[in-house]
């Protein structure tokens, strides 16, 4: 199928091309093939795929540094997550002094 469609129309073959370009410069954490990906973005004339490209401009410095660096937000991002579940679980009902204790709380 994926074949066929390639064939059917050239453009969806340079977007084919492009996606695969940024998924392997994510995977290999290569952050200097992200300025030729936007230029070919750019010349490629994609809306949505300006659109996305258009916001990792935005937001050029985060991106190439989370494409270069080793580390990651993730477990930060991942506690945040876990306290926003708690918090809602007792729907607005409680105020922080409830919430640290729900969440610091071990038993004897």
């Amino acid at each position: 199928m994926r074949d066929r469609l390639l064939t059917a129309d050239p453009k969806l073959v340079t977007l084919d091309s492009l996606v695969k370009r940024f998924l392997q410069m994510t995977k290999q954490r290569t952050a200097s093939l992200l300025d030729p990906w936007l230029n070919d973005v750019d010349n490629a004339n994609f809306g949505p795929l300006i659109g996305f490209a258009n916001g990792l401009r935005n937001d050029y410095a985060a991106v190439s540094n989370g494409l270069s660096l080793s580390w990651s937000q993730g477990q930060v991002e991942g506690q945040v997550n876990r306290l926003k579940l708690i918090k809602r679980q007792m729907y607005g009902r409680a105020d922080f002094d409830l919430l640290r204790l729900r969440v610091l709380y071990q038993p004897p």
